[in-house]
């Protein structure tokens, strides 16, 4: 039973929910967690998991839900994965907290693509979802929020260490998320009457001492203006020590960060560069699409003019051939698990060759000996190779690898040189590619 997993589809802004409540150790796992289950299927709707995984993967059901924590336990914890096999993307974790730890029930609700939550109607569900949960299991603060924004706010340390977040928790009011629910001991620490007087579009005092807040109807639309206005009252209003100017200055500037960039990227490199744009967290996304707008990367400089050519200075040339085809091999071996179109040996190949290389920083992280050795002389026989095979282009052997040319209409192009020069850095493979040099082949290939 295929799901879909977050890491597979495209990187985009989602919203998640982070609730951890406490369980009453006098009442049975059925009677405890069957709010959770009832809630769940009554508030979820289009975004309802229909697969529930604990040793095994199985088609949700209120009975595989029971099955699945029962076999799940592993010694003080057990866990629970709830998915979905059809769009909107769902990862869902359940996780229980046994003696001699306290007993906790702590429920983590990612939900793709943001836009799920556009309408009111679907928002309000999900904080009556969030609400019931609340009664029932009592929490410290749970919040649920845009995850580029909460990234961009600096959670979960606001600026703390990790040990003292782990200690501390989220002892004051360090943000006001879309939805918020304040546990009693945090309200008291605020003071009761200044949290139920927050302005904000819901304020509800729950009957265990908790408050709910609800900044604004809908959890989209966070970005907007006008759900920065509310954010920024309702966050100096619980925080009468912040200046509401300056509250809302940093939530605009937030907002600019997050605001939608058009790529216009080089066209020689474009492929390569939408997918570096798509693995940079989703908090950084559009100022780096801003940089590489405006990033040239420079010519090429790894040929000669066909009557420049170096002559060929090998024995036999055709197992000078046969050798570079070799090394090509080489990088089919190192690469076709990460990159399964290296089989290929195509214009395509080449842009995800680049892209694995710089996404692993491997010139960082692998010794250079073995990189000037190894890496270096398959990645630039393949790239001969596919200026073989897909322009037309033929070997010149030399005794040097550095000195080898393919010969492409009125140029010889030199693509060990241009691997040594792409492996040098992580910026070189993206100043240096494979796949540019390979267009720019290609323009002056007749």
């Amino acid at each position: 039973m295929k799901v879909l997993k977050f890491r597979d589809l495209k990187e985009e802004d989602y919203l998640r929910l982070d609730f951890r409540g406490s369980l009453d150790a006098q009442t049975s796992w059925e009677g405890e967690l069957g709010s959770f289950v009832r809630t769940l299927e009554q508030y979820s709707g289009e975004w309802m998991p229909d697969v529930v995984e604990g040793k095994r993967r199985r088609k949700y059901s209120p009975s595989s839900f029971w099955k699945a924590l029962k076999e799940a336990r592993d010694g003080n914890s057990t866990s629970l994965g709830f998915y979905r096999t059809k769009w909107p993307a769902v990862d869902m974790t359940l996780w229980l907290w046994h003696p001699p730890r306290p007993l906790e029930l702590e429920i983590t609700i990612e939900v793709k693509p943001l836009s799920v939550f556009t309408g009111a109607e679907r928002c309000l569900q999900f904080v009556e979802m969030v609400r019931d949960w609340a009664l029932s299991y009592p929490v410290s603060y749970a919040s649920a929020h845009s995850v580029a924004d909460d990234q961009l706010s600096g959670a979960p340390d606001f600026g703390r260490d990790t040990q003292t977040t782990i200690r501390d928790g989220f002892d004051k009011i360090y943000e006001v998320c879309w939805l918020n629910v304040f546990g009693p001991k945090l309200v008291e620490a605020v003071g009761r009457e200044r949290v139920l007087s927050t302005p904000a579009w819901r304020v509800e005092e729950l009957p265990n001492g908790a408050v709910l807040v609800v900044t604004w109807p809908t959890a989209a639309d966070f970005a907007s203006d006008e759900a920065r206005l509310a954010q920024a009252r309702a966050h100096a209003h619980l925080r009468p020590d912040l200046d509401f100017d300056t509250v809302l200055r940093t939530l605009r500037e937030r907002s600019a960060t997050l605001a939608p960039v058009e790529p216009r990227f080089h066209p020689d490199v474009a492929p390569l560069l939408s997918r570096v744009v798509d693995s940079v967290a989703i908090h950084e996304r559009q100022r780096k699409i801003s940089e590489l707008n405006v990033w040239r990367p420079p010519e090429p400089e790894e040929w000669l003019p066909a009557n420049a050519a170096l002559p060929s200075d090998v024995a036999d040339p055709e197992r000078a051939r046969a050798h570079y085809r070799y090394l090509a091999e080489h990088l089919v071996a190192l690469l076709h698990t990460k990159v399964p179109s290296v089989f290929k040996a195509t214009p395509e190949s080449l842009t995800d060759v680049d892209y694995q290389f710089w996404h692993e920083e491997f010139p960082r992280v692998f010794e250079r000996e073995k990189i000037d050795a190894l890496a270096i002389p398959a990645m630039g026989a393949y790239l001969g190779e596919v200026l073989v095979r897909h322009l037309g282009g033929e070997w010149i052997p030399r005794q040097k690898l550095e000195e080898a040319q393919v010969r492409v209409g009125d140029r010889v192009w030199l693509p060990f040189a241009r691997a040594w020069r792409s492996m040098r850095t992580c910026q070189s493979l993206l100043d240096f590619s494979l796949t540019q040099l390979y267009r720019v082949a290609e323009r002056h290939r007749s």
